[in-house]
């Protein structure tokens, strides 16, 4: 099977999926246990790309400044600082990084 091929299935795949969420009860969903669980699959999964796209490249695992600026972003986040700084001070953490050599 071609690429096409595969792309066609996943397409139907998630559309599949997609639909099955309608055909659940609403006194399923309104559980607090599953309102739970799928707050903490979103925040599981938002956390696991967050860690592959920074230090994953291709198929090797790298060390670079991308690995200092989430840690100062998380460190931000961990005293409550608002979204934009956060995200500043990731960035300059990031170039200083660079700056200072690190690739």
């Amino acid at each position: 099977m071609d690429l096409w091929g595969w792309i066609l299935i996943s397409c139907a795949a998630a559309f599949g999926l997609k639909f099955a969420g309608y055909l659940i009860p609403a006194r399923f969903l309104q559980d607090e246990r599953i309102l739970r669980v799928a707050g903490m699959i979103t925040i599981g999964l938002l956390a696991s790309l967050t860690i592959v796209n920074t230090v994953a490249t291709g198929q090797t695992l790298v060390l670079d400044a991308r690995v200092g600026a989430l840690l100062v972003a998380g460190v931000a986040l961990y005293f409550k600082a608002s979204f934009l700084v956060v995200v500043i001070a990731g960035a300059l953490t990031a170039a200083l990084l660079r700056l200072a050599g690190m690739p």
